[in-house]
């Protein structure tokens, strides 16, 4: 589709090279040649093996699980992009690790996602097209352009193929209500929150329900679902509060821990996530759902290399 970009590269690391084959299917381009191994102490090894001088390079690599080896992968191969001559690199990081640690919340605690901004930044990356930051100001952590997709329409897509009736959108804490709301916008639902506090990192205690939930079928909505434990949580508080179904969306997959075992065990009808993140084929049960963000992704990106709005994707 896309042959006639011969300036165009699109080169991955190994946290989620699937995603990548299937951006450059969308796209109509070649995976680019690019070999991410380790030597024998462990030590990150990258070489391109094409030529990639002048080019408009992509560089697909969320930076989940395992957030230091994944993060550290792009580094390397952004520098080494830049010692070819690469024209320009675009980091393409759907998902972005680090960003909860977005700020200070007590003494002598660092802002662990600044950090990582300056090190893509410092590693030769020019430009960044994520999706669903924790927090929207992350954007300003950078100090080049951030392409910051939503992963709502997605998601919203899919819940009205379904036409569930009587929904009810909740956000799964007040931090959260922005996104919850554009998502009940768009699927033509009333919103509710689950007022919660968190003791610990990790650990959340449901304190009250605002909205209306009673004979509702409840949709929390989060960015990541990490531990598992807000998401379950929230769908037992929904049904005591009279809710007759929960489902869960999210953007970011990251399911570590507790979290498959809770899912399994839980009320919970759905939980529809995309594939930002790698998830094993094992830990994939059947109430999980993925859709795929390729198709985004490549507008975006072809729209980035044409210097056209990405914006426009929304309107």
């Amino acid at each position: 589709m896309f042959s006639r970009h011969k300036k165009l590269k699109i080169v991955s690391g190994n946290a989620n090279p699937a995603l990548a084959t299937e951006i450059c299917n969308y796209l109509g381009v070649p995976l680019g040649s690019c070999k991410v191994s380790r030597f024998s102490d462990g030590e990150i090894r990258v070489r391109i093996e094409e030529n990639v001088r002048g080019a408009d390079v992509f560089v697909i690599q969320p930076t989940g699980h395992p957030v230091n080896e994944n993060l550290m992968e792009l580094l390397v191969m952004s520098d080494a992009l830049k010692r070819a001559s690469a024209r320009r690199i675009t980091a393409v990081v759907p998902y972005f690790g680090y960003a909860r640690q977005d700020r200070k919340t007590r003494a002598r605690e660092p802002i662990t996602a600044k950090l990582v901004a300056n090190l893509l930044t410092a590693s030769g990356v020019q430009r960044m097209i994520t999706m669903d930051l924790h927090a929207g100001q992350i954007q300003g952590f950078f100090d080049i352009p951030v392409d910051h997709l939503p992963g709502g329409p997605i998601l919203a897509e899919y819940l009205n193929r379904w036409q569930l009736e009587d929904v009810v959108v909740v956000a799964p804490d007040v931090g959260g209500v922005v996104r919850a709301r554009e998502l009940a916008e768009r699927i033509g639902a009333p919103l509710a929150v689950i007022d919660k506090r968190r003791p610990e990192p990790n650990v959340a205690e449901i304190v009250h329900i605002i909205g209306p939930v009673q004979n509702k079928t409840a949709v929390i909505l989060d960015d990541i679902i990490d531990t598992a434990g807000t998401i379950t949580e929230g769908g037992q508080a929904l049904l005591a509060y009279g809710a007759k179904a929960v489902y869960v969306c999210c953007t970011h997959p990251i399911l570590s821990g507790p979290a498959i075992d809770r899912l399994r065990e839980s009320v919970l009808e759905e939980v529809i996530v995309t594939n930002t993140v790698s998830v094993s084929p094992e830990r994939l049960l059947p109430k999980i759902k993925v859709l795929s963000v390729a198709p985004l992704l490549g507008e975006a990106i072809i729209r980035v290399h044409e210097n056209l709005s990405v914006s426009k994707l929304f309107d």
